[in-house]
This record gives structure tokens, C-alpha cells and sequence, in this order.
């Protein structure tokens, strides 16, 4: 371990959803505008592997890493905030750290000891918590534990950071994030939730230095200083946490109450460089007060649940302030699409953006939303799985392969357009077994995404996926006016294709989403919000026309 690393540990208490995610992102880009070189962690303490295998209704979306790691979709704020990539050693769940510490016992590592939780499973997370610290390039891991203070699946991690807490001393402190409910029958904030929080954290051998108090109206002063005194937390270090216009807000917020200070002095930190949010606070004034708006619909199957396509609305968000635009995002759910409602259900739309997502349910929606999209000249974005609709929506419609479909939806079809791909053909188990990771494409010349990259030859985007266009296809494809415009390297995999007749139509395998940051929104996105503006102002021109 790098003795010179500082590491700061995020709990959370009384409920979950609190922003434990937001709260590290936003403290780790004011102490990165300071001059720090900081990284976050994400402990997740289910048992599974990662979240690869788990249903996006379950745990949102799951967000890759250019080395391949599929992760909590926390480590899609982190990079958004800090604009620096993450990796397999950002993310630990209690399935990885059982795992190794399985391998290591069959390998006779532990020569005939008995292995116990402490100290086997707690010298793993320690092991894996110090990582990032040993490489020696950063000055703080900021190391946030999922779940909340009391689970039994979290009491490794306490008490971890307990151990941890005297190894490194003045090195490292503890923020424990909390609820103060507003009880609306009697307009009063409580203070007991948070306190029994804290004592029972405190009761795992944990002292939380500094409280960051979520809560829907500001806390008096007398209010911080009560639960200072009840919490045994310095009066400076209580901090609130209220509702933001934008997640974009929250660091702001924070650096207003003097948050990044008080954590610079607590860690004893040396810093002439005061936080220079400049840059961060213009992206939000622009945010926040937009001068014009466009509609852009998300055809999916999880839209109920909006954090399963979070990296995609907040790639939208980035790509409307680059536009000087209000994006409205109407979310629409795949399975209730067809023939007859589709028209209705699409009406007014600026852009389409048909999303990823496994498994034939909604998929023939999604297919109607491309289909629409093709025929009326809407801007149109595929992403993955919305990709491989638009393959399919044009080899039934245009080449008149009518049974035409994806051997994942219809392994009997007649015309696999989209088929599995050769190297997943052997894959028995299914975690971690996709194609994963950053991948290269080379771009062909003078289309539409070449442009997009700013005439980009080779580039290099994420991607999560079994299935590939069928290359036995790509002839009949191109002699019909289909472009693959974005192939592999080696030009055995389609990546991007796009119409050469439509305003705006693309659709890539890969997932340009997780690459988006609120200074540089990813080109795609930004590209389909200019286009779809540009169809806004024809159909308002349209509709005055006939009007007159």
C-alpha cells in the first residue's frame, strides 16, 4: 500500500437509494479540482460474481468497463464525474471476495487453518480495497459500500473498514450518509433515524467523521448541532444532502457547505488549490436553463425502471447541453407497440432511440419503433439489441425476408440475420462469457459515422453482447442501399450500420452510452439530438405551412 494514498470509506443508513453513488462522485470531483488524483470503489456485498447475470428490473443497469468488467451502474457516475475510466478493481462483490478466498483454500494457501470470515474475508476486502492504492496513482480511494448499515450481508465490510480505521489512522476516515425524514403530519425533520443510524454503526466499532444528512428541506443549525452532539461528529461535518434540480448540482451543493475542506483538513491533506468548479458549475447553468427542447422516445422492455438505462438518459442529457437543449425523454415501453398502436404511441416524436436489452420479450416492438422511424424519416438511434432490430425491422420489410429474426428470439428461422457468433457457439456458462470490453472498429470512409467521429478512421467503444449481424448477409444487405459502415479490424463483425436515404439513421453493437461525460457528450447522442432538432423545425415549418 502507497503510504502517502488517503482512503475515505461511504456508508449509508436507514434506507437504501440514499445517493451514496452521487454523494462519493461529487466529493471526489471537488477533491479532484483541487488537484488530487482520485478514484472511487464500488462493494457490493450480494453474492453474485457481478451484476452481469442479474435482471437490470432487480439492479438497474449494468455498466461495462474497457477491460471488460460488467459492474454496478454506480461506476457509470463515477466516470461520468471524474471523466476517468474505471476497471475490474473498481468493483468487488461478496461472490468475488468468497471466490477467491475458496480458490486459495483448495490451493492449500492456508495450510490446514480453519478459514473464517475474520480474518480470511475481511484480509480479502482489505486486499482488495488496498489495490487501487498500491498502483501508486492516486492520492485518494474513495470506497463506497453498497447496502446499509445493519444488513447482515454488510457486516464484513464494517468491520473491515473497522480494522482498516486503526491500521491507517489519520490516513482514512469514515462518511456515513443518513435519512432525516420529514414527517409531513406534523412539518418536522426527525433526527432519531439517523441516530440510531450511526449508533449502530458505532456499535461495529465504526465512528463516522463526517454525516451528510439526506433530506427533502434544509436542516436548521440547531438541528446540526443536535445530531453533532448525539453522533459524536464535529459540528463542521454535518452536512445536508437535500433534493438537486440535477444530479449535476450535487457537488456544488456540497462545496458550498465547505464539504471538500473539511475532508482536505480531516485527512490531513496538503492543498494550495482551492476547488475550481468553474468549468462544472457553467455545464450546469446550461443544463438548467436551455433554450429550446426536442422529444426523443426510448423504446425498451425495463422503461419502468429507469436507472436500467441510466448511462443512456444521462448521455442524452449531455448531448442536450452540448445542443443548448432540453431533452424530454418519453419512455416507451416495447411490449406495448404493434401495428395498430404504434403511430399513436410515436407521435410527435423528434428522435427514436431503441435500446438494448436481451430476450424476445418487446422485441417485436421495438422492430414496429424501427420501422416507423425508417419509414417516416424520424432521426433513429440502435443501440445493441435495438441495433439488431433494425437489421431485422429491414431485412423483413425491405428485402422481403418476412421470417427473417435473430436466432436468440427464433432459433429456427429461415434467415438468421443475426446470429450467434462463432466463439459463443462452445460458452456454457453465461457470466462474464459475452463479449466484453473495449473493442476496435475501423470506420469506412465518408459515411455518416465516420462523420459523427469527426472522420475518425479506427475507434474504439464498449460493448456487452452474444449476437452479431450475420455476415453470410452483408452482400444482399449493401446491394439494397444498407451501409456497414463500422466493421471489426478484421472486418469479420458489422459494428455500425447506417441509410444513406434518411436524415439520421444508425445503429451500432457496441455501447457508445457508457463513454458519454457532461464535457464531452458522445458524438452519437450529440449527433442525434442536432438531427432530431433539425426534424423538429421541418415539421414545425410543415404544420405552419398548411396552417396558413
Amino acid at each position: 500500500m502507497a503510504d502517502s494514498t488517503k482512503y475515505i470509506f461511504v456508508t449509508g443508513g436507514v434506507t437504501s437509494s440514499l445517493g451514496k453513488g452521487i454523494v462519493s462522485s461529487s466529493l471526489a470531483a471537488l477533491l479532484q479540482s483541487r488537484g488530487f488524483s482520485v478514484t472511487i470503489q464500488k462493494l457490493d456485498p450480494y453474492i453474485n460474481i457481478d451484476p452481469g447475470t442479474l435482471n437490470p428490473y432487480e439492479h438497474g443497469e449494468c455498466f461495462v468497463t474497457d477491460d471488460g468488467a460488467e459492474t454496478d451502474l454506480d461506476l457509470g457516475h463515477y466516470e461520468r464525474f471524474l471523466d476517468h475510466p474505471t476497471s475490474q478493481a473498481n468493483n468487488v462483490t461478496t461472490g468475488r471476495i468468497y471466490q477467491s478466498v475458496i480458490e486459495k483454500e483448495r490451493r492449500g494457501d492456508y495450510l490446514g487453518k480453519t478459514v473464517q470470515v475474520i480474518p480470511h474475508i475481511t484480509d480479502e476486502i482489505k486486499r482488495r480495497i488496498r489495490l487501487l492504492g498500491d498502483t501508486g496513482k492516486y492520492d485518494v480511494v474513495i470506497t463506497e459500500i453498497g447496502g446499509t448499515v445493519g444488513d447482515i450481508e454488510a457486516l464484513p465490510y464494517i468491520e473491515t473498514v473497522r480494522q482498516l480505521r486503526w491500521e491507517l489512522g489519520r490516513n482514512c476516515l469514515s462518511i456515513h450518509l443518513t435519512l432525516v425524514p420529514y414527517l409531513k403530519a406534523t412539518g418536522e425533520l426527525k433526527t432519531k433515524p439517523t441516530q440510531h443510524s450511526v449508533k449502530m454503526l458505532q456499535e461495529s466499532g465504526v465512528q463516522p467523521d463526517i454525516l451528510v444528512c439526506r433530506a427533502e428541506h434544509p436542516l436548521s443549525d440547531d438541528m446540526k448541532v443536535k445530531l453533532a452532539l448525539f453522533t459524536n461528529v464535529t459540528r463542521d461535518a454535518v452536512f445536508e444532502s437535500l433534493d438537486a434540480r440535477t444530479i449535476y448540482e450535487v457537488p456544488l451543493l456540497l462545496q458550498k457547505q465547505n464539504m471538500d475542506g473539511v475532508v482536505v483538513q480531516k485527512l490531513g491533506l496538503i492543498s494550495d488549490q482551492p476547488a475550481d468548479m468553474s468549468a462544472w458549475s457553467s455545464f450546469v447553468e446550461r443544463l438548467l436553463h436551455p433554450s429550446q427542447s426536442v422529444r426523443i422516445g426510448l423504446i425498451g422492455k425495463y422503461v419502468e425502471l429507469k436507472d436500467a438505462y441510466k448511462s443512456i438518459a444521462e448521455a442524452l442529457i449531455h448531448a442536450g447541453v452540448a445542443n443548448n437543449t432540453q431533452v424530454q425523454v418519453e419512455w416507451i415501453h416495447s411490449e406495448h407497440l404493434d401495428p395498430s398502436t404504434v403511430s399513436e404511441q410515436l407521435s410527435g416524436l423528434n428522435g427514436v432511440l431503441v435500446a438494448p436489452g436481451f430476450g424476445e420479450r418487446g422485441f417485436e416492438g421495438k422492430i414496429e419503433a424501427v420501422r416507423l422511424a425508417r419509414t417516416q424519416n424520424i432521426p433513429f438511434l440502435g443501440i445493441c439489441f435495438g441495433m439488431q432490430a433494425s437489421v431485422i425491422e429491414y431485412a423483413r420489410n425491405v428485402l422481403g425476408k418476412k421470417e427473417a429474426n435473430s436466432r436468440e428470439v427464433n432459433p429456427h428461422t429461415p434467415d438468421p440475420v443475426i446470429d450467434l457468433m462463432e466463439e459463443q457457439k462452445s460458452v456454457t456458462h453465461k457470466g462474464g462469457t459475452m463479449r466484453l470490453g473495449a473493442c476496435d472498429c475501423a470506420l469506412q470512409p465518408g459515411t455518416l459515422a465516420s462523420q459523427v467521429y469527426g472522420g475518425a478512421a479506427v475507434i474504439s467503444e464498449r460493448h456487452r453482447h452474444r449476437y452479431e449481424f450475420n455476415y453470410n448477409y452483408r452482400a444482399r444487405f449493401e446491394e439494397a442501399g444498407f451501409v456497414c459502415s463500422g466493421t471489426s479490424p478484421d472486418k469479420r463483425l458489422v459494428e455500425f450500420i447506417e441509410m444513406t436515404d434518411h436524415p439520421f439513421w444508425v445503429g451500432t453493437q457496441a455501447h457508445p452510452e457508457f463513454k458519454s461525460r457532461p464535457d464531452r457528450p458522445h458524438p452519437l447522442f450529440r449527433e442525434l439530438i442536432a438531427a432530431s432538432l433539425v426534424n423538429r423545425e421541418k415539421r414545425l415549418s410543415g404544420v405552419a405551412a398548411r396552417t396558413a
